[in-house]
């Protein structure tokens, strides 16, 4: 009798969290970088699939993330020392992603718990991993929050509570701007469906960021052929001071 019970608890789990279910479109799932690459926006939209009838009580909430490649950083603390600033201590963060944007469809601290945030890492501070750091350093949450403000402001950290349009309780868009300074890789997407805070539903996928043309060619060869690539950047600066020093020469003769 319990092996039967157990059985119908299995079955059941499955059913319930299928009964909202995200359908999910991108305007575009690559984004190429090239010499004059200015950024990109990429309209994210779906709806929801449902088995069971609209649940208003209580509402459905939706949160999406974008994610570009996590890298381990060094953030540093300046301080003046003797009229001068220099660098004094400094703490590794193990793991931030190189762009994050979170759009919400309200408030994110309505819409998710922190017990969920915890659990999935949507909000910025939860998507950055630092574990430890030096012992003469005790205010390690400062160097975390230096490190979020450095990223917003060259815009490549974004939460837009209440950037997400949901109509109806069924169909939602939002526009993720990414800038112009953006790290080549996979960008994680991912869509939350959150009742009273908690996550009922979720799905995943995600936008593909690559150089393209001389842009490659550039990347590539830095890499695979450090010395060609070191000639070919000094032959190009030698014609562009050349071309420069004719065209002043070419002005004055006028």
């Amino acid at each position: 009798m319990l092996r039967v019970a157990l059985a119908l608890i299995a079955l059941a789990g499955p059913l319930a969290a299928a009964d909202e279910e995200v359908v999910l479109g991108l305007s575009r799932d690559t984004v190429s970088i090239t010499t004059n690459f200015e950024g990109s926006e990429i309209l994210i939209y779906g709806a929801i699939k449902r088995e069971t009838p609209i649940r208003l009580d209580p509402t459905l909430e939706v949160v999406v993330t974008v994610a570009g490649p996590d890298r381990p950083v060094t953030v540093r603390r300046k301080e003046r020392v003797a009229g001068i600033w220099v660098n004094t201590d400094a703490v590794e963060i193990d793991s931030a992603p190189s762009f994050y944007a979170v759009a919400t469809s309200g408030p994110l601290d309505e819409v998710l718990r922190d017990t969920e945030d915890l659990r999935h890492k949507i909000s910025i501070p939860r998507a950055i991993r630092s574990v430890g750091a030096p012992e003469n350093v005790t205010d390690t949450a400062a160097f975390t929050e230096a490190l979020i403000r450095i990223r917003t402001r060259q815009g490549l950290y974004r939460t837009a509570e209440g950037g997400v349009e949901l109509t109806e309780q069924t169909l939602f868009s939002t526009a993720i701007d990414m800038p112009a300074n953006l790290t080549e890789g996979t960008y994680d997407t991912r869509v939350f469906l959150t009742r009273d805070g908690e996550v009922v539903g979720r799905f995943e996928t995600f936008i593909g960021v690559r150089k393209v043309g001389l842009e490659r060619f550039l990347f590539t060869l830095s890499r695979e052929q450090p010395l060609a690539y070191g000639l070919l950047s000094l032959a190009i600066a030698i014609a562009a001071g050349w071309g420069a020093s004719a065209g002043f020469r070419a002005l004055k003769r006028g």
